[in-house]
């Protein structure tokens, strides 16, 4: 089985180390090619939000769309930029927002 991989800030990674994931901080402007090496590395990758941001909309649709790895956006420790509400979303494109 290949590891999972956390990418996203050092203090959001120290706990995820912990858990026993790869952990790797993203140099500016490095951070879709971190994001793509994890995706072929792992088959569960986590990213914060942060990370996410920075990766151009089209690549990171594209990693999405793939049935692997699992890719998921988590918040950081600090909660600097927020998860987006995926729930949220799915009502409103299914019409049944408030």
């Amino acid at each position: 089985m290949r590891p999972a991989v956390f990418l996203g800030d050092e203090v959001t990674g120290a706990g995820y180390r912990l858990a026993g994931l790869v952990t790797r901080v993203p140099t500016a402007g490095a951070e879709a090619a971190a994001l793509e090496t994890a995706c072929a590395e792992a088959d569960l990758v986590l990213v914060t939000a942060e990370v996410a941001a920075r990766v151009p909309a089209v690549r990171l649709a594209r990693l999405f769309a793939a049935l692997r790895p699992l890719l998921l956006v988590v918040g950081d420790a600090a909660g600097r930029v927020p998860v987006p509400d995926i729930s949220a979303r799915l009502r409103r494109q299914v019409g049944v927002a408030e």
